[in-house]
């Protein structure tokens, strides 16, 4: 099952440096919140609309195979995001061999998101 997070392009690339990526939402890190925030395909435009709606750099999306991420020793769990919604939470960095494809994203100046290419 594809598991997603929205990132800032230069975070991204930060990662493909230092071998993980350590960012759990917008403003907050991995140690802060103790796991990475994720979504499902169909959570992620929400997601983006709540939380980068004035980011202003380049987004990208990273697309993860769940067992890539339990074969590295990194657990998901489905949890409460709130209203009762669950949401895949990734509990450690999250490596460049988790992800399967990375998307150009943004939201345009109406507040819809909108992807460089499908999922898959």
């Amino acid at each position: 099952m594809a598991i997603l997070h929205l990132a800032s392009l230069s975070d991204w690339l930060d990662a493909l440096v230092s071998g993980e990526y350590r960012v759990s939402t917008k403003g907050a890190t991995l140690e802060d919140v103790g796991f990475i925030h994720a979504s499902h395909p169909s959570q992620l435009a929400g997601v983006a609309a709540f939380l980068y709606a004035d980011m202003e750099e380049p987004l990208c999306v990273l697309v993860m195979d769940e067992e890539r991420i339990a074969a590295g020793g990194v657990r998901v769990v489905e949890e409460n995001g709130g209203g009762g919604e669950l949401y895949p939470h990734i509990y450690g960095p999250i490596r460049p061999e988790f992800v399967v494809d990375v998307i150009p994203a943004h939201l345009d100046d109406r507040g819809s998101f909108t992807m460089s290419g499908p999922l898959g």
